[in-house]
């Protein structure tokens, strides 16, 4: 079943796990005060001015993903973490980089307004 929004969402997840959630979408909404969260693909979403990010829970880490550019453009910070061309995995066994993910969110959401401007 596809879940209906956020809370929906992380009900599904193991207690240890919910508070990685509840952390990473926090980090999320203080760098995008304004953006729209919506289950996308089936996981959380940020959108302003078209998608942020989208994040979800696997087996062993949080999938956070930022798309392409996101990735790019933090490639040296990202690169201590497993990452493909849009995602990067952040390990249940170790902290999660709470200031990385701001620092990316708000590169996604300067680039997002920077298309609306055009």
């Amino acid at each position: 079943m596809i879940p209906k929004n956020f809370n929906d969402y992380v009900s599904r997840f193991p207690n240890d796990v919910r508070p990685l959630l509840r952390k990473i979408r926090l980090a999320i909404k203080r760098a995008a005060p304004a953006a729209t969260e919506k289950i996308s693909y089936r996981m959380p979403a940020f959108f302003q001015n078209g998608i942020l990010v989208w994040f979800a829970a696997h087996q062993n880490h949080i999938g956070f993903y930022p798309k392409k550019s996101g990735i790019v453009a933090f490639k040296k910070e990202i690169s201590a973490y497993k990452n493909a061309k849009g995602s990067v995995q952040f390990p249940f066994d170790k902290p999660l980089p709470l200031g990385l993910v701001s620092r990316i969110v708000r590169f996604r959401l300067k680039e997002n307004l920077s298309k609306k401007k055009k």
